[in-house]
């Protein structure tokens, strides 16, 4: 079922809309999202990710910190809600090595035009 974006920000719908679009088993990275969508701050990113009322559909757990750590889940940045984003993306695939990822063929560059 799609999302109702209507319920949300401009700006919010624009991140959650190319969010959407990362394949199973690849991740991208809140700057790569954040150079999508023309410049803005991957910490505006992060947070309009953290209040992501579309999950799964809007797979935020793909989403990962520039120096390829896992980043914060659900506005957590460690505890339980981190190993849960670990255990979706072991899940799909994705594997990390003392919290970083593993394979950089992982890694998913969003399309230039965002949608």
């Amino acid at each position: 079922m799609e999302p109702d974006w209507h319920q949300v920000s401009p700006f919010r719908r624009a991140v959650y809309r190319l969010t959407a679009l990362i394949p199973p088993g690849r991740v991208t990275t809140y700057g790569a999202l954040a150079r999508a969508l023309g410049g803005i701050s991957p910490r505006a990113v992060g947070q309009a990710l953290r209040r992501n009322p579309f999950a799964p559909a809007v797979p935020c757990h793909r989403v990962i910190r520039g120096d390829l750590t896992v980043g914060g889940f659900t506005g957590q940045s460690q505890g339980p809600a981190v190993a849960r984003k670990l255990e979706l993306l072991t899940g799909e695939g994705v594997k990390f090595a003392d919290g970083r990822l593993l394979d950089r063929e992982r890694l998913w560059t969003p399309p230039a035009t965002a949608p």
